[in-house]
């Protein structure tokens, strides 16, 4: 029996859903009853209700996609599990990732080990905990330490933000360019792709785009680095990749 896809990963994945629609119901019940005390006509709730379920469900393709790419890898339950709480397409994926290059495996590739599997979901799971911890104990302080230094210097303060946005958007960024031109034609392909979107819903004022803009530039990207692998020299290729 393939252990990724087991019985017992199932159930963890039914509990976890279940969990995750109960909740979602309960507090969607909440405000239903909230909105009618304040006198919210019933017009504007179903209205609200419409456009929140768009703009939620719209930018899941992009997590649907993510899914799917891990699938390969881990089996279906483990990346429900991940992307259905805590997880994000822009954590899992690099997490995994990482874990299997550390242990000489690809994500391209099914794992067949159970240590590496169990490796593979402690790394998944251990890094999106830390924010549970870090918010709710130290998220005031911090923040009280960067409005003082905006106060004290809004040059500096400002500066503060970005470094610690470029630091981030750097880690994926070299993520993406290790494996090479193919990685790199991608990754550019999709921020190309994510420009054009963002002119049409600025200047063309597509507002409609906007939700789509995240799972065009990727389903685009994807396909294109197809295209890419078929025309680029073997030798520039990754280790592995048949074109």
């Amino acid at each position: 029996m393939d252990f990724k896809n087991s019985t017992f990963m199932y159930i963890l994945g039914g509990i976890v859903g279940i969990f995750v629609i109960a909740q979602s119901v309960y507090f969607l019940v909440k405000a239903l009853r909230r909105g009618k005390a304040l006198g919210i006509t019933g017009s504007v709730i179903k209205k609200t209700i419409f456009s929140s379920a768009v703009f939620a469900v719209l930018p899941s393709i992009s997590i649907l996609i993510g899914l799917i790419g891990l699938t390969s890898a881990l089996g279906l339950p483990l990346p429900w599990i991940r992307l259905s709480v805590l997880g994000a397409v822009t954590y899992e994926l690099p997490a995994a990732t990482t874990a299997l290059n550390a242990l000489g495996q690809s994500i391209a590739d099914p794992i067949t080990n159970p240590a590496a599997f169990t490796a593979v979901a402690w790394v998944m799971t251990l890094g999106c905990i830390t924010p549970l911890i870090i918010i709710p104990l130290f998220l005031k302080k911090i923040q009280g330490g960067i409005h003082k230094l905006q106060k004290r210097d809004t040059k500096w303060g400002d500066l503060f933000i970005t470094a610690l946005f470029l630091g981030m958007i750097s880690a994926f960024l070299g993520m993406g360019i290790s494996d090479g031109l193919l990685s790199i034609l991608t990754l550019l392909t999709s921020a190309l792709l994510m420009g054009i979107c963002g002119v049409l819903v600025k200047v063309k004022k597509v507002k409609w785009l906007e939700n789509f803009a995240l799972p065009i530039s990727m389903l685009g990207a994807m396909a294109c680095s197809i295209a890419y692998a078929n025309i680029l020299p073997a030798n520039l290729l990754p280790q592995g990749l048949w074109n």
